[in-house]
C-alpha cells in the first residue's frame, strides 16, 4: 500500500537523482535506489525509474513511501542452523528447499519469516520483504548466508559485496569431469526460450566464475570448488551448462536424473569470508554439508582425499593459483 500524500521539493543544485534524493531525505543510498526503481519518484510530474537521471535547478521532485501491508501469518515449522550471531549480524547454514525472502509467487514460510518468528532485529534497507537479506541463495542451494541486523551493517556488507572483499567458495557435484580447472567469462541474461532459465547471451551482463577440479568418483561424477567474481542469477549453473556440464539434481539446466534418487541441486556455499561491519575484523565461516550431499560423497568418493581437498584453510589457494595462471 502507498501513502496518498505526495511529498515534494524543488531542486536547488543540479546532479543525479539518487544522490540528491539521498541527501534530501537523509536515507541510505540503497533505500533511495529502491524507491526510484519501484516508480515512487516523479520529476516534473513524470515517473522516473533511472537512478542516474540528471536533475536541473528548479526541477520539481515528488516522492512517496510504501507502507507496510499487513501480511497473512505463515506457519514456521522448521529451524535453521546458526553458524554465528552478534548484535549486528548473523550467519546461517541455509537448508535446501527454503526460499530466502517472500515474493508474490511464494506461499510457504521463508527465511525472513523464520527470522521474524525468532525475534531477530533486522535491517530495513532492502525493503519490507527482504529484511536483513544482504545476498541470496537459490531455493535448492544450501550453505552460508549472512544476514544484517542493522542498516549500518547492511550498508557496509553490501559495499563489501560490490568491492569483492566479501565472497563465498562453493562445492558442486557435476555429472561429467571438467577437462581442466578453468575460469569462465561469459555474459549472462534471461533465456529467450525459457523464462525460468538464464543463458549465455551476447548482450547479457558480465559474469565470471572459476572452477577447480577436486576429485572424481567411481561413477565419473566430479566434485568441484567454485568461486564467483560476479553475482548473476544462476551463474554457476549457467556457466557449467555452457561447458556441457551440469550439477547433479539440476534438471532445469539439463541434468538427466530421476527425482527419486537426487531430489535437489547438489550445490553448497561452503565457505564465506567478510570483514565484520563494526570491528572490521576479517572473519571466515564454514557451513557443513547437509546429509544428502554428504552421504553421496561418502558413498562414491575417497573420503581421505575429499577431506584434504576441502580443507577450509587451503581452498582459497586453489583460486589464487588458478587465476594467476589465467
Amino acid at each position: 500500500m502507498i501513502k496518498d500524500t505526495n511529498k515534494e521539493f524543488k531542486v536547488e543544485k543540479s546532479g543525479r537523482l539518487d544522490k540528491i534524493l539521498t541527501q534530501y531525505l537523509g536515507k541510505s543510498r540503497n533505500q533511495v535506489e529502491q524507491l526510484i526503481k519501484e516508480g515512487l519518484v516523479k520529476v516534473n510530474s513524470k515517473v522516473v525509474t533511472k537512478t542516474s537521471f540528471k536533475l536541473k535547478i528548479e526541477d520539481r521532485v515528488e516522492y512517496q513511501f510504501r507502507e507496510a501491508t499487513p501480511k497473512e501469518r505463515v506457519v514456521v515449522d522448521f529451524d535453521v542452523e546458526v553458524l554465528y550471531e552478534d548484535e549486528v549480524m548473523m550467519v546461517i547454514n541455509k537448508p535446501s528447499g527454503l526460499v530466502v525472502h517472500p515474493a508474490p509467487s511464494v506461499k510457504e514460510a521463508t527465511l525472513v519469516d523464520w527470522l521474524i518468528e525468532r525475534g531477530v532485529s533486522l535491517s530495513t534497507i532492502a525493503g519490507e520483504e527482504r529484511h536483513g537479506i544482504v545476498h541470496r541463495i537459490d531455493k535448492d542451494t544450501t550453505g552460508a548466508l549472512v544476514i544484517a541486523k542493522t542498516n549500518e551493517a547492511h550498508q557496509k556488507l553490501s559495499d563489501q559485496l560490490r568491492d569483492k572483499s566479501m565472497g563465498r567458495y562453493y562445492l558442486a557435484l557435476i555429472d561429467c569431469p571438467l577437462k581442466e580447472s578453468c575460469v569462465v567469462e561469459k555474459p549472462i541474461g534471461r533465456s529467450r526460450n525459457n523464462r525460468l532459465r538464464m543463458d549465455v547471451i551476447p548482450d547479457g551482463k558480465e559474469a565470471k566464475s572459476a572452477f577447480y577440479k577436486l576429485s572424481e568418483s567411481d561413477t565419473k561424477v566430479e566434485l568441484v570448488a567454485v568461486k564467483l567474481f560476479t553475482g548473476r542469477t544462476h551463474q554457476i549453473r549457467v556457466h557449467l551448462n555452457s561447458l556441457g556440464r551440469h550439477i547433479l539434481g539440476d534438471v532445469l539446466y539439463g541434468f538427466k536424473s530421476k527425482r527419486d534418487t537426487i531430489k535437489r541441486v547438489y550445490l553448497h556455499a561452503y565457505k564465506l569470508y567478510l570483514t565484520h561491519p563494526v570491528s572490521e575484523k576479517r572473519m571466515e565461516f564454514v557451513a557443513p554439508l547437509f546429509s544428502d550431499m554428504q552421504c553421496y560423497i561418502d558413498k562414491h568418493f575417497n573420503q581421505g582425499e575429499i577431506n584434504a581437498k576441502i580443507n577450509p584453510s587451503t581452498i582459497d589457494s586453489y583460486f589464487r593459483t588458478l587465476t594467476h595462471r589465467m
